[in-house]
This record gives C-alpha cells, sequence and structure tokens, in this order.
C-alpha cells in the first residue's frame, strides 16, 4: 500500500473508522427552503462515502433555527420530524462503510437579523461582531440553559437517526467560542467571568450529551486553536481549553482557525501554502491524549500521509479537496493518486451565486443528482475538439469515458492553454496540479491528442465528425485607449510568455485580476519600477474583496505603486495620463514601458464555417465569451454530458 498510515483504522472514542481522512462540515446550499434533508443533500454526501473517506461530518446543522441559523436554508435538527431525513442520510453513508457525525451548531452574534426573521441576534454579551456590524441582545441565564438543551437534543435527534456522533461547532467564532472567549463573554452569571465559568456552558453541553446518549456515542468539538484576530482566542488559550475539555469528556479536537473577523483564514485563498495550519493541531495534540483532527488546505495523498506519520494529527480533514474530487480516498487507496482532481483554492465554491455549492473542477459537485447517467455509448462516433485548455480538456475526459473517439487539437506543443499564465509561485502549484491532472486523463483515456498542430477546417472534416467542440480560447483585449497602438505597449502575454522582457525599466501595467497581479508581481520581482494602475474587469470580479485587499498588500511589500480609482486617458512615449475618477484632476506617471493585462477577447475562426458542414458545433470558454475557469470546464463537461445523453436517445428510439 503506497500511503498505509493515510489508510490505518483508527478511533473516536468506541467508534472505529476505516481509515484516517475525515470530511468536514461545509455549507452546501442544498438542505431545503425550511432546513430539511433532501435528495440532493443525502446523493451530494452519498458520494463522497461511496469514494471511500472514513468520517463524514455534515455540514453545519441548526439546533435552534429560530435565533441561531447562520445562512438561509441551514440544515436543521432541532424538531422530531428531521429525524427521518438524517436516518435515511446515515443509512446511505453506511452502506459504503463511513461513520456520520452530525455538526450540532448556533451561529450565536455571528448570524443577522435578516436571517432570523427582523429579530436581534444573541450572544453571552452585548459585544458586537466587526464582521457582522449589528448589536447582539445578551443571553438570560434560563435562555443559556436553554440553548444547552437545545444542543443536548439535537444529539439525541443524531443518535436516535442512527448517527455515530456528533461534533460541537465551536470554532469560526460561532456561540459556543463566544462563550470561551474572555473578550467576547463578560457575563457575571455563572457562565461568565473566571475560566471554568467560561468553559460551564460547552461543558454543560458535552456532560448532558453523554448521560443522554451514553459513553459509547462520541462528542467531538471543532475549534479555531487561533482566531487570527485581536481580542480573539490565541494559541495558549486553545490548549487550556483543550486540555479542559478532555477531562470533561471531549473525544477528539478538530483544529481550525479564524472566524468571521479573519475570514481569509477560515477559508483560505490560493496564496495560502498546502497545510498552513497543520502546526495548530500538532500544538494541541502535544496537550491532549485523545485524537486530533487536522485540516485546512490539504491536498496530496503524499502529504496526508505524512501529517499522520509525524504524529502532527491523528486524523486529516479535507474539505475542499472532497468537493473536487469525492473519490480523493478510493483512488489514493489504490495508487491512483495522479487521477485525483485536487483543489486549486479558487474560491468558486465560496462566491458562486447560484444558490448551492459548486466547484470549478467537478461540476458535479452539489448536481450529483442531475448528472448522474453516465452509461457508455453503443455506437463509437469521433469528436473533434479544437483547444487544450481546461474547457476543451474537460470535454475530452467525460467523451472519452462515455466510449467516443475524441481527437483533440492544440496548436503549441503544450496543454493547459490560459492556466499557464499564472505566475505566483503558490497559486501557480495549484494550477499545475489541475493541469498535470487534466493531462494524465487526457493519456489514460487514449485520447488522440495532435500537438503542435493547428485545425484548419479540411483537417477536420477529414476525420467526419459526429459533432464538433471549439475551445480555442482568446487573444489579450487592448482597451481603445489613445496610444495603445505605440511600440512600448506589450500585453501580459507577451510578458508571460517571455516574449519580451524587462529589467531596471519604469513598468506601468493597466488593469486588474489574478494575471494582472501576478504579471506586476513578476516585473517587480525582475528588478523594475512598476506601477499597477487598477482598471476594473470580468476577471477581477472573479476575486473576493479579502483576496484582493490580500493581493495589493503583497504587492505593495515588493514596491509596486498601486494606483486606484483612476481612469487612463492617454498613453504616450514617456508618460502616461491619468484622471482621478472623483476629482478629475489629471496626472502624469513617468514610464518607459506599458502592459496591458484587462482580459481578452474571444478567438474562434472556425466557427462559422464549419457550420455550414457539420449540424452540431459547439463553441465553449474564452472562445464563447467565457472568460473564467470554471466557465470553460462547466461548458466543457455540460456539451460532453448532454451530447453522450441525446445520442443514447438517438440510439435507444423505437417507430411505434
Amino acid at each position: 500500500m503506497k500511503f498505509p498510515n493515510i489508510f490505518k483504522k483508527g478511533d473516536i472514542g468506541t467508534v472505529s473508522l476505516k481509515n484516517r481522512v475525515v470530511l468536514p462540515g461545509m455549507g452546501t446550499g442544498l438542505a431545503g427552503p425550511n432546513g430539511e434533508m433532501t435528495e440532493a443533500l443525502i446523493h451530494y454526501y452519498k458520494e463522497r462515502a461511496k469514494g471511500g473517506v472514513g468520517l463524514i461530518v455534515t455540514e453545519f446543522t441548526a439546533i435552534d433555527y429560530d435565533l441561531g441559523k447562520g445562512t438561509f436554508k441551514q440544515l436543521r435538527i432541532d424538531d422530531d420530524e428531521y429525524i427521518t431525513g438524517f436516518q435515511r442520510l446515515a443509512h446511505v453513508i453506511h452502506t459504503y462503510g463511513a461513520k456520520l457525525f452530525v455538526q450540532l451548531h448556533h451561529a450565536g452574534r455571528e448570524s443577522n437579523s435578516a436571517l432570523l426573521d427582523g429579530k436581534q441576534i444573541i450572544a453571552p454579551s452585548a459585544i458586537t461582531c466587526d464582521a457582522i456590524g449589528e448589536q447582539p441582545r445578551q443571553l438570560l441565564t434560563n435562555e443559556v440553559k436553554e440553548i444547552i438543551q437545545k444542543f443536548i437534543s439535537g444529539a439525541i435527534r443524531s443518535w436516535r437517526a442512527g448517527a455515530d456522533g456528533v461534533e460541537l461547532h465551536g470554532a469560526h467564532g460561532y456561540l459556543i467560542s463566544q462563550f470561551l472567549n474572555p473578550t467576547t463573554n463578560i457575563r457575571t452569571d455563572q457562565y461568565g467571568g473566571n475560566f471554568r465559568n467560561r468553559m460551564r456552558f460547552v461543558e454543560e453541553i458535552i456532560q448532558g450529551i453523554k448521560q443522554a446518549c451514553g459513553i459509547d456515542f462520541p462528542v467531538s468539538i471543532r475549534l479555531s486553536i487561533d482566531e487570527f484576530d485581536d481580542g480573539g482566542l490565541d494559541v495558549e488559550q486553545s490548549k487550556r481549553i483543550c486540555r479542559y475539555l478532555e477531562k470533561v469528556g471531549v473525544d477528539a479536537i478538530h483544529a481550525s482557525a479564524g472566524n468571521y473577523n479573519s475570514m481569509d483564514k477560515v477559508i483560505e485563498s490560493p496564496l495560502f501554502e498546502q497545510g498552513w495550519r497543520v502546526y495548530l493541531a500538532e500544538l494541541i495534540r502535544k496537550e491532549v491524549n485523545i485524537p486530533v483532527i487536522a485540516v485546512g488546505n490539504i491536498r496530496e495523498p503524499k502529504y496526508v500521509d505524512t501529517i499522520i506519520a509525524d504524529g502532527k494529527a491523528d486524523f486529516v480533514a479535507i474539505g475542499r479537496g472532497h468537493l473536487a474530487d469525492p473519490a480523493w480516498c478510493n483512488k489514493a487507496l489504490h495508487g491512483r493518486e495522479k487521477e485525483i482532481r485536487m483543489c486549486i483554492s479558487c474560491l468558486h465554491c465560496v462566491y458562486t451565486k447560484i444558490g448551492h455549492i459548486e466547484c470549478s473542477v467537478n461540476v458535479r459537485a452539489g448536481r450529483e443528482l442531475e448528472f448522474d447517467d453516465f452509461h457508455a455509448i453503443k455506437e463509437k462516433q469521433r469528436i473533434v475538439i479544437v483547444g487544450g485548455g481546461p474547457g476543451g480538456m474537460e470535454a475530452a475526459r467525460v467523451l472519452a469515458n462515455r466510449g467516443y473517439d475524441v481527437t483533440l487539437f492544440e496548436k503549441t506543443n503544450k496543454l493547459g492553454g490560459q492556466l499557464h499564465l499564472v505566475s505566483d509561485p503558490t497559486y501557480k502549484q495549484k494550477m499545475d496540479w489541475y493541469i498535470d491532472y487534466l493531462s494524465n486523463e487526457m493519456e489514460r483515456l487514449d485520447i488522440d491528442m495532435r500537438l503542435q498542430t493547428e485545425a484548419s477546417v479540411d483537417k477536420i472534416l477529414a476525420l467526419s465528425p459526429y459533432a464538433i467542440i471549439l475551445a480555442t480560447g482568446a487573444t489579450p483585449l487592448v482597451p481603445s485607449i489613445k496610444g495603445n497602438d505605440c511600440p512600448h505597449v506589450y500585453t501580459y502575454e507577451d510578458v508571460k510568455l517571455d516574449r519580451v522582457t524587462f529589467k531596471h525599466n519604469r513598468v506601468v501595467i493597466l488593469g486588474s485580476g489574478m494575471v494582472c497581479q501576478s504579471t506586476a508581481r513578476r516585473l517587480a520581482e525582475q528588478a523594475n519600477d512598476v506601477t499597477w494602475i487598477e482598471i476594473p474587469t470580468k476577471s477581477s470580479k472573479k476575486i473576493s474583496p479579502e483576496v484582493r485587499l490580500r493581493l495589493i498588500k503583497r504587492l505593495k511589500e515588493i514596491h509596486v505603486k498601486v494606483v486606484t480609482n483612476h481612469n487612463v486617458n492617454e498613453i504616450q512615449s514617456r508618460c502616461i495620463t491619468v484622471e482621478d475618477i472623483e476629482t478629475g484632476e489629471k496626472t502624469k506617471i513617468d514610464t518607459e514601458y506599458v502592459v496591458v493585462a484587462m482580459g481578452v477577447k474571444a478567438y474562434n475562426p472556425l466557427e462559422q464555417q464549419l457550420r455550414q458542414r457539420v449540424d452540431q458545433v459547439y463553441v465553449i470558454g474564452d472562445a464563447a465569451g467565457h472568460a473564467s475557469l470554471a466557465d470553460a470546464t462547466h461548458e466543457g463537461f455540460c456539451i460532453a454530458y448532454n451530447l453522450g445523453i441525446k445520442h443514447k436517445e438517438k440510439q435507444n428510439t423505437i417507430s411505434i
């Protein structure tokens, strides 16, 4: 076995797990409008159980839907009517040998009145969370006791439903952590003040669950070992908390980080190194004798195996990695790690606007019910794909799996398309993972790849294709600014592909988005005097405000001058003229070179001629004007999937 430490059995309390991999709780938006279990949610978890994970922890599950909700359509277990849904979930998960913990949650002050039908949010003390901006109402002592009982009742319902244990969500600044933290808990009753009183809330929850459900029903707790927030819990406080929790009966510590004021530490951007917060689990493991679960930006099987082998943690939680590839465990178990589609930390799952969880590299995430028919076609047909970027390769992957003969043309000598233009070292590693995965799939599935071959109408038609998918990409967009045709104006592609090299020059870069900022960084690291004029683009909308600020901070640290809220009026031979959007004041910025990184325009030279000759021609990704990785992947997948369905229906058609 290649990764023996991952696939050793392990115990949490009296529950034995078949391996050391945990699917941690992550909100999906797949629950029903009233928080009920749905078929979509059951199938989402089923796919991960089928994929070999040892323990599934449900997404955060409300024990008080009236005042404790943390999001719309949050899963709930605050009434007996919801037990049946969890029974069905437990049955499905157990079918595949995985175990189930229900994560019990109360948001406390990290909610808002809009979620609570206008009611004021509640907390141990009336102290506002900066990220929320609403002052909470301090809980009365009898209300605290009622919430304790609601946690216990949630555990009882989980136990009755057949769950194997529960996890208390005491991380990320939610209600339990608000009681633990001396900054957010300044109560003067038995639930506040000294350390023992601050621990009383969670202690009574744990003891109540053990008394009601028995000592054979494990209780784990997720904690932010370091909240990375002024006034938040830190490592030394958390060490003391964990030692105490072990004494009062907790069966495992799930070592997370951050709160709503430090959300970039809760859900990391692509700029974070793999496993950057494993050290928090390692520190806690030295303090307690119960299992400790490491979590956060953990991707590669060899790295997971090392974490366990080195004694840094007893279990490893892989969250977004299981969004990207629900079969992560089975592929690692059978030595097929090259086939694992690893998460690239792009945050598409967090900022998607479709209402439920979505993944930029796994279209089926959250849509397992919709995309559930992968039967092979009976009669082979030839499909031609033009373009070896992510959209073209994803289409090729799906089509080959369905039994089509696929020919893929790529005019360069390598696959990956625009993904190669990422140059930030940490983010580039993640993009390389995805390129390597897709490239390996092309070889594994025996795709007819024709590299360094520019497709033409004649070459395509010579293959008599059943259908054609055009993923021909895009060319850099040059804005209509006076002087944009000057000889000292270049594009980000010129820099990224080393068509031009600058050193010890003054360079102005125009645009926004990840490619723009990585180009600015590259130019600065090549000893240039760089000024970045931030101009909003389509690609910049894909970046969260937190990531943008982090990127700007990093650029300033390497002395890139950042100019915001200005329009560019004119590019001249030795300078560029900008205008303040608010005041109208014009300024000249001296420069020797200008680099434009303002996105792309579609490149699609073949469609018109091919449509006259072939019935089924599809255009995807940048070639269709959709400039995101998620768009390209989703279009490639959906066209390939639906083409297979249509082909199957056509074959099964009979005359009556």
